[in-house]
């Protein structure tokens, strides 16, 4: 089967003649540490393609093009993604970003390169033929050498669009266990992945679902771990100021967790667990770090709260640009998610010598081991979490312990220079492959 055929499989037909008007995109200018939007370029519309940072000299280097479905929160993903066209070595990469959806107004999601805003909606129909255009016309005028995709949407129509486009290359980032998969989801991505020259799988669990469930040669898929730069782990932070700083006692218990709102999350299970901790340790304090996805499920949290008599012991953070202070004001890291890809969140806190106690979902048994730097618990028992946490609080000489031990690992196999150097590594040999 031909990308092509595949393409038409989905409902979706590339045209083979280029549009008539190239797409005049508005312009992110970069003056020193200030950034600013530009206005839209004459003939340009800023809903319809946005193009940030201005060009780049391409001329020997790989040139990657990244397409992820939305960048409007600060997600693990995207979070990653960000960071990696930033530690790309520039004398031998230039990157490009493609995404279907922005929020500008969200700092901390402005691009370090060149990219542009496409409004996709639905993969077929007349929308979805123009965007595949614009697409395609990049990879051809930038000589794109590769092509990352990021998520569903950038990885089933995206990835195909490359192909189609003539894109030497195709790489796809896994970072879940397929929660946000529907059937159709799983037979398109079992056609897509033959065309797939590597799989980057966020950690070992997931690895062995993209073999397992989507069928892939084991020889296609890597695991790369995320990382993180340990240098900004707060140490310099008095945990004292920080906490004065959240209006939290000196003498208060403090218990955190990271992570949007939304069930799989299990917050629900951290609420729960805080009320029997509260048993033992009536002073303590449960901090909630994270935007609001689910609302419905949000509110659901708050009746929840009220009802097993927690008050003010919960506070809600909500979204946060600067996660450091937060962390270095808690005794205790708790990650209650009922699933995981490889949690960001989870080896921040790790950095910040945290003491932790996870779920053993996804790859937080990779970055964990029970007892040794951290506890493992089973996802949705608050009874054994509640009996974790309270452990820590009780001998805090263990969890300072089990704390440093955490940072140690995350030095040794979680740095930003480890990942960036593995991944500069994958690119430079997908690229001489494809010459």
């Amino acid at each position: 089967m031909t990308v092509l055929d595949a393409l038409n499989l989905m409902n979706f037909r590339v045209l083979s003649s280029e549009p008539r008007k190239q797409e005049q995109p508005v312009m992110r200018a970069d003056h020193g540490d200030s950034q600013t939007l530009a206005s839209p370029a004459k003939g340009g519309s800023p809903s319809d393609a946005m193009f940030l940072h201005g060009r780049i000299d391409s001329h020997r280097k790989t040139n990657i093009l990244f397409v992820i479905d939305q960048l409007c929160e600060a997600g693990g993903a995207e979070r990653v993604l960000l960071k990696t066209i930033e530690g790309l070595p520039k004398d031998r990469f230039a990157c490009w970003l493609v995404t279907f959806k922005y929020a500008p107004e969200i700092e901390s999601l402005h691009p370090p390169c060149p990219m542009y805003v496409f409004p996709l909606g639905r993969t077929y129909g007349l929308n979805a033929i123009f965007v595949a255009r614009k697409v395609r016309k990049i990879i051809r005028s930038n000589k794109i050498n590769i092509v990352h995709t990021f998520h569903e949407t950038s990885d089933l129509w995206g990835g195909l669009v490359a192909k189609a486009s003539g894109c030497p290359a195709l790489v796809s980032s896994r970072r879940d266990m397929g929660i946000l998969r529907s059937k159709k989801h799983h037979l398109a991505y079992r056609l897509v992945n033959r065309f797939v020259d590597r799989v980057i799988a966020v950690s070992e669990r997931v690895r062995n679902y993209c073999i397992q469930v989507d069928g892939l040669n084991p020889q296609k898929v890597l695991t790369l771990h995320n990382g993180i730069d340990p240098a900004n782990a707060g140490s310099e932070l008095d945990p004292r100021t920080c906490r004065r700083l959240l209006s939290i006692p000196d003498t208060a218990h403090v218990v955190t967790t990271v992570g949007h709102i939304r069930k799989v999350k299990g917050v629900d299970i951290f609420i729960r667990a805080a009320a029997r901790v509260c048993e033992e340790f009536p002073n303590a304090v449960f901090l909630v770090v994270g935007g609001i996805t689910e609302k419905s499920h949000f509110e659901e949290l708050l009746q929840l709260s009220d009802t097993l008599g927690l008050g003010q012991r919960i506070k809600w953070l909500g979204d946060r640009k600067d996660i450091w202070p937060i962390l270095k004001a808690s005794d205790v890291f708790c990650l209650p998610s009922r699933s995981e890809g490889f949690s960001n969140a989870l080896i921040e806190a790790m950095a910040c010598s945290l003491a932790c106690v996870a779920t053993d979902v996804g790859g937080n048994g990779e970055a964990i081991t029970d007892g040794i730097n951290g506890y493992l618990v089973r996802p949705g028992d608050p009874e054994v979490m509640a009996a974790r946490i309270s452990n820590l609080l009780r001998f805090p000489a263990k969890a300072v312990e089990l704390g440093r031990a955490a940072r140690a690992e995350v030095l040794s196999r979680f740095t930003f220079s480890t990942m960036i150097g593995k991944l500069a590594g994958l690119y430079a040999d997908l690229a001489s492959n494809h010459e």
